[in-house]
């Protein structure tokens, strides 16, 4: 079930670095698309970067709608990542494609994709040059939620069999998120 995050813990959500799918809607159509660069670069208020590159279907819908979501997938949807992350949307609503089930967000209309650890609904800052230049898009968090099964007193809780997050290596090759470890204080 999803919970809320209070946005000053926001960027936990993201800062263990996992494949992120961003999800983007605007006049009637919707997309997600899997970004292996989205990261967190402010904390109040909450704000990430994402690449999204010039030629995507995501993008042209961010431009237009100005928000979008971000959401981190678990491993049971490692296959749907990297499918959703090598189509076009411009072929077809990969929501229909692929039997997806979303929600909208509770301040974007761009669609939080079920079964995932978590989602975060963003605002665009715009910034056009960097945009261009480097593909590189401002986000600021709105509303954050995670999975109440995995999230817990404001950290992860990946459990040894449980699910965990993942992480793009290269050429549809992944590994998981990993065994938290406190350093000696």
């Amino acid at each position: 079930m999803r919970m809320p995050v209070p946005l000053p813990h926001a960027h936990r959500l993201l800062n263990h670095g996992p494949v992120t799918l961003v999800g983007t809607a605007h006049g009637g159509r919707r997309n997600v698309m899997a970004a292996a660069w989205v990261m967190p670069i402010d904390f109040e208020p909450p704000k990430f970067a994402a690449v999204i590159a010039a030629d995507t279907l995501t993008r042209e819908l961010l431009q237009a709608s100005g928000e979008c979501t971000l959401m981190a997938p678990t491993d049971a949807q490692l296959a749907l990542t990297h499918t959703v992350g090598t189509q076009s949307g411009r072929a077809g609503d990969k929501f229909e494609r692929h039997g997806l089930t979303a929600t909208t967000g509770a301040t974007v209309a761009a669609p939080l994709l079920d079964g995932c650890a978590c989602w975060l609904e963003c605002r665009r800052i715009p910034e056009p040059h960097v945009e261009s230049a480097y593909d590189l898009f401002v986000l600021e968090c709105t509303a954050a939620w995670a999975d109440d099964t995995l999230w817990r007193d404001g950290a992860w809780q990946f459990v040894a069999q449980g699910p965990r997050t993942i992480h793009h290596l290269k050429g549809g090759l992944f590994f998981l998120t990993g065994e938290a470890r406190q350093a000696p204080r």
